[in-house]
């Protein structure tokens, strides 16, 4: 029996599973295109086979295939791309789409609570990378602050650099969990950070607090690091929900 990257035993599972009425055939498919995912078969960023070769490989009507292909795409763990192909997402991304659904962002209370989940971890994460970071991770740190520089003097929105910033934080920070957990967490709140860096005077204030976040980290101020953060954030939470309310009283939410 022919061996793909799949395991014998998963070969078999399938073949069963191709056994059964043909309403069954595509969740059974996308089972074992998950698999591909979960077992790192096929790896964040890789592009996956054509779909010509994977329906050869199960032996599929094309579509049954793209049933299947639609679905991951749907859980944010495939990303089709015109004229290029489909691409595997980042865990991060298909670990919080399902939050992404269920965060409407409407709720005043809800958006409050993630705001302060958000501000308790990535006050740690800050102090943990005055401690952890190495010279190379700080030197990142320092670089997306002269990418949100840049960005502001050609009258570019500094969400990208924005949130690089903190990603580059949570990850000198050396724990996976925690940093896995808030950028959960920033994925969620992604539109409304963008609706923020919008307003005339943010930028600006926004570049301030990062620089004194970094130089707290570059000093290897553990303390400095977390009152820099928490105050940036709580200053974030405060414009978020400002721009909530704002678009509540246009009746856009």
């Amino acid at each position: 029996m022919r061996r793909d990257k799949l395991t014998g035993k998963s070969r078999i599972r399938f073949k069963e599973a191709k056994s059964t009425k043909s309403a069954t055939l595509p969740g059974a498919l996308f089972e074992q295109l998950i698999s591909y995912v979960v077992n790192g078969s096929w790896k964040a960023g890789d592009r996956i086979p054509p779909e010509r070769e994977l329906c050869q490989r199960f032996g599929i009507a094309r579509s049954s295939l793209r049933e299947a292909l639609k679905a991951m795409e749907l859980v944010g763990m495939l990303d089709s791309r015109v004229g290029d192909g489909t691409f595997v997402c980042p865990r991060l991304e298909f670990l919080s789409r399902p939050l992404l659904w269920a965060f409407t962002g409407a709720d005043h209370v809800e958006l409050r609570d993630v705001m302060e989940a958000r501000t308790l971890l990535e006050q740690d994460l800050a102090a943990l990378a005055a401690l952890r970071a190495t010279a190379t991770e700080i030197d990142e740190i320092g670089e997306t602050i002269a990418w949100m520089g840049n960005n502001i003097a050609l009258g570019l929105s500094i969400l990208e650099p924005d949130m690089a910033f903190h990603i580059a934080i949570a990850s000198s920070a050396h724990n996976e969990v925690l940093s896995n957990a808030v950028q959960l967490l920033r994925n969620l709140q992604r539109q409304w950070i963008s609706l923020k860096l919008q307003l005339p005077h943010v930028p600006a204030q926004v570049i301030k607090e990062h620089g004194e976040i970094y130089a707290a980290i570059r000093n290897r101020d553990s303390a400095k690091a977390r009152e820099a953060m928490e105050l940036h954030l709580q200053n974030t939470g405060k414009l978020v929900e400002q721009v909530v309310i704002a678009r509540d009283g246009a009746g856009q939410v």
